[in-house]
């Protein structure tokens, strides 16, 4: 975290956090202010913002507050007519829907009136990714929102300096070969923005290059080969046990010929939501592992979902963490 913060000193993103009637959200937004890592942005009544604020002993100097007025909702209601190509007798409903603040929020962000969003310690999931999907939209050549892990592992002296990205482990239950190509492209475009990393992806099964024949593997097959179509320049290969993923002697045992990324992998995709959310919570207990996420991914415009159990220390490096990709992704 502290590169993550270091970079993000750079070139500070605007975020906006469309919950700041939650006191973690106040405090995490201050405490970003004060590092230089973002310029956040709180959505709501200002007066009620700076009450809660005033109470909780927080300066707000330096964080911006917007206020939802009905011209600007107006405004995002026809923007957003527009984009989901809805006629402008459904406006009534749309301006309904623009008085969330998550709506609103995410709206900022489509317009470029914000470069990212955090929200979560609220909303749930669902209505997170509900909302950045209908508004700020999905990547090209990406249909599937998803999530990683940023997995920072003591002693681990694989990966990228003991650290990895584990993927999805917390939105696709069970992606089909499509989808799980798609959470391997866009896990890798993640490491690059966010780390600068060059990615090598490993994507994870019970067999190692045919050791064993079941519909399972052959899932992850067809989407290593489908994401290499897609993205030829990409090192990724699979089917690679985990073993044989991270550790190049293992790799060396289990591996016939050249692979761009076995023994060497920093980003793990996991088969399916079992695999994924099991590997990141043992690795995260049992090896005393930091756990940064889930980092909502796929997205136009980065927007990161929030643990609704999540600290103000958690708020304040996802903040971080979007605020790199926002100004990396440019």
């Amino acid at each position: 975290m502290d590169y993550i913060f270091e970079r993000a000193r750079k070139s500070p993103s605007r975020i906006v956090l469309p919950e700041p009637e939650d006191e973690r959200i106040l405090k995490a937004s201050v405490k970003s202010y004060s590092l230089g890592i973002a310029k956040p942005i709180l959505v709501g009544v200002r007066e009620q913002i700076e009450e809660k604020a005033k109470a909780l002993g927080l300066d707000l100097e330096g964080i911006t507050v917007v206020e939802p007025t009905a011209e600007a909702m107006d405004r995002y209601a026809d923007e957003y007519l527009k984009i989901r190509n809805m006629p402008e007798k459904k406006k009534k409903v749309v301006l309904h829907i623009m008085r969330r603040t998550l709506y609103f929020g995410a709206m900022m962000v489509r317009l470029k009136e914000a470069d990212g969003m955090v929200a979560g310690a609220i909303n749930t999931t669902a209505n997170v990714i509900r909302a950045a999907s209908l508004v700020i939209g999905l990547q090209e050549g990406i249909n599937t929102p998803s999530s990683f892990f940023l997995m920072e592992i003591p002693s681990f002296e694989g990966g990228e300096n003991g650290n990895l990205l584990f993927a999805d482990c917390a939105v696709n239950i069970d992606p089909s070969p499509e989808q799980l190509a798609e959470i391997a492209i866009a896990t890798a475009r993640s490491a690059k923005w966010l780390l600068d990393w060059e990615p090598r992806v490993a994507m994870l099964s019970f067999s190692t290059k045919g050791s064993a024949s079941h519909p399972l593997t052959d899932k992850v097959i067809k989407a290593t080969n489908i994401a290499k179509s897609k993205e030829p320049n990409l090192l990724i290969d699979g089917e690679l046990q985990a073993d044989a993923a991270l550790i190049p002697s293992v790799a060396k045992r289990k591996i016939k010929g050249e692979s761009p990324v076995a023994g060497r992998a920093n980003i793990l995709i996991f088969p399916d939501l079992n695999a994924g959310n099991i590997a990141y919570k043992l690795v995260q207990r049992l090896a005393k592992a930091n756990a940064y996420g889930p980092i909502l991914q796929g997205f136009r415009r980065p927007v990161s979902d929030l643990s609704r159990g999540a600290t103000v220390e958690d708020i304040v490096g996802v903040i971080g963490i979007i605020s790199v990709i926002a100004s990396s992704m440019g």
